[in-house]
């Protein structure tokens, strides 16, 4: 039976917005005794010019990960998927396996494209000129983009509340409020419909945004009532977080009613008893 502790299928690298290279983050797998590697670096996004790969080095992760799993065979199995955004013009079937997310909002006043965790400017941007300083008609309109994402049925259905990240403080909308939940709960139906593996994203916190995981926990523990399946990942930008939180995450999990989390192998999604 595979072991989540040592899978890792959320990780980026410098060809992305990644602090370590494709090289880096193997040898660093190899080195911590993992059985799976999946590179998952962020598609290419015509309105984006900062951590999305661009066509050139979309080719060239491509073709460093077919050399990477070469050299580490019989040592760590190296996948090469992908972080697919809504608005990409990449297609994820080329991929060993792809992660469905939702990195921006295009605003319904104005066509500008936001990212909504990144900079705190451009999420109050976003918030006052496209929703009139509503933070939750900002969060639906999030959470019905995470719906469109997870009809396209990806492997993984990417950090499903992720607008909540730059949120600590409640600067922007109430995380307890019926509308945010309502919202949330109707991405997840819509997951749900679509057979999406959910991960628990270890990554918020590690990088000192939050001190939860995405997502929620109540989210969680509707989708354990859902029948819904989940995936831990520690959205790896950096090789001393390939499996950061994997253990707080698993008892997450297990607190919300799962008895098993799938881990993503050569072969596929297999399951790991809690």
């Amino acid at each position: 039976m595979p072991d989540y502790r040592k899978s890792s299928a959320h990780c980026h690298s410098t060809l992305c917005d990644g602090k370590n290279t494709l090289q880096e983050m193997a040898s660093a797998a190899a080195a911590a005794g993992l059985e799976t590697l999946g590179f998952t670096g962020h598609s290419h996004t015509p309105c984006d010019l900062e951590y999305c790969m661009t066509p050139s080095r979309t080719g060239l992760y491509k073709a460093t990960i077919a050399k990477l799993r070469a050299e580490y065979r019989g040592k760590v199995d190296i996948l090469c998927g992908l972080e697919w955004d809504q608005f990409s013009d990449d297609n994820p079937q080329l991929y060993d396996y792809w992660i469905g997310s939702v990195h921006y909002l295009r605003g319904p006043r104005t066509g500008k494209y936001y990212e909504i965790d990144w900079r705190p400017q451009d999420l109050k941007e976003c918030m006052d000129n496209d929703f009139g300083g509503d933070g939750l008609a900002m969060a639906e309109a999030y959470f019905a983009s995470v719906a469109e994402v997870a009809a396209k049925k990806p492997d993984i259905l990417g950090h499903v509340d992720l607008i909540k990240k730059l949120n600590c403080t409640g600067a922007y909308f109430d995380e307890n409020a019926p509308r945010y939940k309502a919202a949330a709960l109707a991405a997840l139906e819509a997951a749900q419909k679509a057979g999406c593996v959910l991960e628990i994203n270890t990554g918020g916190v590690y990088r000192g945004f939050r001190s939860d995981f995405y997502p929620s926990f109540f989210l969680l523990e509707a989708w354990q009532k859902m029948g819904g399946r989940v995936v831990i990942t520690a959205d790896a930008h950096t090789t001393d977080a390939l499996t950061y939180g994997y253990e707080e995450a698993a008892k997450l999990a297990k607190a919300a009613g799962f008895a098993e989390v799938q881990v993503m192998t050569v072969r596929g999604f297999e399951p790991c008893a809690l």
